[in-house]
């Protein structure tokens, strides 16, 4: 490519790129965490554009500079419209942009919800796998069976190979049916269960990933959680303030998280501080804060940062150039 040139790469594209590349997905949003957690990123808030007539539709812009050895900066628009699944079409879509940090100009544009599911699913498992301490895990509860979800249950598959059964939920049962037929697929003998209920996969299983489109707390007790339990808090407005007070919170960015209405920010405003939140993701990849504290359910909530799609992009379009993939436009 010449000064000026921009990359762009279609959604297909993308996914041949990324295919079976599960740990090493999570190795380059590890690297990313520790960066930003040295300080080696800017990291402005993410800018939610909504619409008055449609509460439940928002785009969201995540601009974002990663240092370290990614050295890019760029910014992901990206749209959730939940209504579109009732079109046959996905909730979310998105472009990713990478600009030079030397000259300011864009070099690649990237279909970005690959990218998006891609890092939230490999933030999820590099969480499970700290939160669990390594421990084994034979049942994997999903609660809420879109692609976010699907992405997600492939990479705990891929650091937890030894799981032999997942209990699903989805308000449609039908989703939840068609998610499972794909789960199996990942390898003779897995089982699969369809709860009739949130609280069934909460008493079944020890590591558990809600990603819903919620937009309000609608899970006020976790009570019959088995001790220890992992919960990844990937929708983020899922759990009331009492129960993200009442458990071991960790989370990618304080200050990011704390905002938009989150559970975590609702419990922020009920309490009038932060001390609730033990620590980030990136003090325990570090080792400046323990995994566990406690036998108290551990809760991560991750905001979703701009540095992870930055590091999942710059992946793509390298081994996009490295395999002939990409578009070059002058």
């Amino acid at each position: 490519m010449h000064d000026g040139d921009i990359a762009i790469l279609r959604g297909s594209e993308v996914r041949a790129v990324l295919a079976g590349r599960e740990l090493e997905l999570i190795q380059a949003v590890r690297t990313a965490y520790e960066t930003h957690g040295e300080g080696d990123s800017s990291l402005p808030h993410s800018i939610f554009l909504r619409f008055p007539d449609q509460p439940q539709d928002r785009i969201i812009a995540l601009p974002a500079y990663l240092g370290g050895a990614c050295r890019i900066a760029g910014v992901k628009w990206v749209s959730s419209f939940p209504d579109n699944l009732q079109l046959g079409i996905d909730r979310a879509s998105a472009v990713v942009i990478l600009n030079s940090t030397q000259t300011g100009r864009p070099e690649a544009l990237l279909e970005g919800s690959v990218i998006s599911a891609k890092r939230t699913a490999a933030s999820a498992a590099l969480a499970a796998q700290c939160l669990l301490e390594g421990a084994e895990v034979h049942r994997i509860g999903m609660i809420g069976c879109g692609v976010i979800n699907f992405e997600i249950a492939r990479f705990l598959w891929a650091v937890f190979p030894r799981t032999k059964s997942f209990i699903l939920f989805d308000q449609d049962e039908a989703r939840a049916q068609q998610f499972g037929n794909k789960v199996q697929k990942f390898s003779d003998g897995l089982a699969v269960e369809i709860a009739k209920d949130v609280k069934a996969v909460l008493r079944s299983a020890p590591l558990i990933s809600i990603a819903t489109t919620a937009l309000k707390p609608h899970i006020d007790d976790l009570g019959e959680c088995p001790q220890q339990a992992a919960i990844l808090h990937i929708s983020l407005r899922d759990l009331t303030p009492d129960v993200i007070l009442s458990c071991d919170n960790v989370v990618d960015d304080v200050d990011h998280v704390c905002r938009a209405q989150t559970s975590v920010h609702l419990a922020e405003q009920q309490v009038g501080n932060r001390q609730f939140i033990r620590c980030t993701l990136a003090e325990i990849l570090r080792g400046r804060a323990p995994a566990r504290n406690g036998r108290a359910v551990s809760i991560f909530s991750p905001f979703g940062l701009g540095v992870l799609d930055l590091a999942v992009g710059k992946l793509v379009r390298d081994l996009a150039h490295q395999q002939g993939l990409e578009t070059v436009i002058d």
